[in-house]
């Protein structure tokens, strides 16, 4: 512990306990001039952070411990408190922050930082126990020893990590999980904890995807209408703050109760809300909370959805295959689609056949034999594909089978007329799809790529290109689709019985 009659005044409370960390937190002197006063939801998360194992007191009830609430609700402002006041109460306490870039990192050190200088002007007793190195955003306790070290996360960087709490600063950002499970690898090891606090991230990105897990394999839940504190004792706790999806994101009351910092009014989200810059899709995510598309996404969820038939390929009609390869890295997808006439085609249900990872290999076999499948159902009448590394397959399928191929380009300029004609169809209602759940995913996963010559094509998330993601936030089976769609609009229109695909 450290020197006690070197600190500020102390309360009466022991540390690490709410009771003693709120009335510390009064000293302190925040942006708007005023002391802190913990609220009741920080007080919560705190509460949680503080927890100890009963069976055994040297480790946490929670190794990892979450706090997702919107933007807004001073979650930066609150670590920063926290780890201040862990390095003052533990000895030679050490605590790595990573955020997902050098900019966010600053913006955590900065916090972290300025409560330091502002509260050392308003109390002098403060004064000399911290020391903030900005050039390295470094922050030490000359009391305890400890330190807090702020950098961009790299998990190449992070394994030698020795911690007795380690925080990752707005984990939606950050481009995979790799660096939080090597620190959760570390605290398991060294009776430490794990600390994130994030905004809603993007649908299907590995962040939402752990964030959904935890809700639904928690064993200790508690549900209120817009927050959820989901938890299993000696594992995890996430305290997550959201309007409900069924909920109207424009009633501002409800929008309210996702957003319990006090300093948030009604009046200042109706403001918020009715700013020229506000865009549905920003209010949804960063407001509301709730894991939302970017502004570049490809194809909307409106347009997608009205594009749902009734019902799928029927069996025995002949169809055209799209065939996206991906041998090691990608998936390989196949798409069917089906024209009932020049005005109605609809997708049927994509095939991803998997690499099996660690440098191996698909085997064309495997592919061959999901082809053959397929052709057990309904003819194939063409098949879309770029035959750059897949000649064999080509082969097979020319000698073999007899489907005419059609060798279709994934360059810019055969790309972009894909998407120009995919997106066309869906909006004029030509194009429509059987509700696939693997082909819905990939659609709504890729965004849009503006090209030099200001055409578009499909194009991957960043976060999706990432080693590691290509898996979470593919687009091969819209890749597929799209050939197999641009190939058909641009046969059918020159010669529509020439390939058997009109009735």
């Amino acid at each position: 512990m450290a020197d006690r009659a070197a600190l500020p005044a102390a309360p009466l409370h022991p540390p690490f306990t709410v009771e003693h960390f709120a009335s510390w937190c009064q000293q302190l002197v925040l942006d708007n001039g005023e002391h802190m006063v913990l609220e009741d939801f920080q007080a919560a998360f705190v509460a949680d952070v503080f927890a100890r194992d009963p069976r055994d007191p040297s480790w946490p009830m929670y190794l990892e411990a979450w706090l997702v609430v919107p933007e807004g609700n001073a979650k930066t402002t609150l670590v920063g408190v926290l780890l201040l006041y862990q390095i003052l109460f533990e000895i030679g306490s050490y605590i790595p922050v990573a955020a997902s870039s050098r900019e966010q990192a600053e913006v955590l050190y900065r916090a972290a930082a300025d409560i330091v200088v502002r509260t050392e002007d308003a109390n002098p007793s403060f004064r000399d126990i911290y020391k903030c190195q900005e050039g390295h955003r470094r922050i030490k306790c000359t009391k305890s020893r400890g330190r807090i070290q702020v950098r961009a996360a790299d998990e190449r960087t992070g394994d030698g990590e020795r911690f007795s709490k380690a925080v990752l600063e707005e984990l939606h950002r950050h481009r995979d999980l790799k660096l939080y499970r090597s620190w959760r690898g570390k605290a398991r090891k060294r009776h430490g904890q794990i600390i994130a606090i994030s905004t809603a991230g993007e649908p299907g990105a590995e962040f939402e995807q752990t964030r959904a897990r935890m809700r639904e394999s928690a064993t200790d839940v508690t549900r209120e209408p817009c927050f959820t504190r989901a938890a299993v004792p000696g594992l995890f706790v996430l305290h997550d703050w959201a309007v409900p999806g069924q909920a109207n994101i424009e009633d501002m009351a409800v929008v309210k109760a996702a957003n319990p910092l006090r300093a948030i009014t009604l009046e200042s989200l109706r403001q918020d809300f009715a700013s020229p810059s506000m865009s549905p899709s920003y209010w949804r995510r960063f407001k509301c909370n709730y894991p939302t598309r970017s502004d570049s996404a490809a194809v909307s969820e409106t347009d997608w959805a009205a594009a749902a038939a009734d019902a799928g390929i029927p069996e025995g009609v002949p169809v055209a295959l799209g065939i996206d390869f991906g041998w090691a890295a990608d998936a390989t997808a196949i798409v069917p689609l089906w024209t009932r006439d020049a005005h109605w085609r609809v997708l049927g249900q994509a095939v991803l056949l998997i690499p099996p990872g660690a440098g191996v290999t698909l085997h064309p076999d495997k592919v061959k034999t999901a082809i053959r499948a397929l052709r057990e159902r309904n003819p194939i009448a063409l098949v879309a594909m770029d035959p750059y590394d897949a000649r064999d397959v080509q082969a097979w399928l020319v000698d073999e089978l007899g489907c005419p191929v059609i060798a279709h380009s994934q360059g810019n300029a055969q790309a972009s007329i894909d998407y120009e004609r995919f997106v066309t169809g869906l909006r004029d209602g030509s194009l429509h799809h059987s509700g696939d759940p693997a082909l819905t995913e990939h659609v709504m996963n890729a965004v849009e790529r503006l090209l030099p010559d200001k055409r578009k094509r499909f194009e991957r998330p960043a976060a999706g290109r990432a080693p590691g993601t290509a898996r979470t936030r593919a687009i091969d089976a819209l890749v597929a689709a799209a050939m197999v769609h641009s190939a058909v609009v641009a046969t059918a229109s020159a010669k529509p019985r020439r390939w058997g695909l009109v009735a």
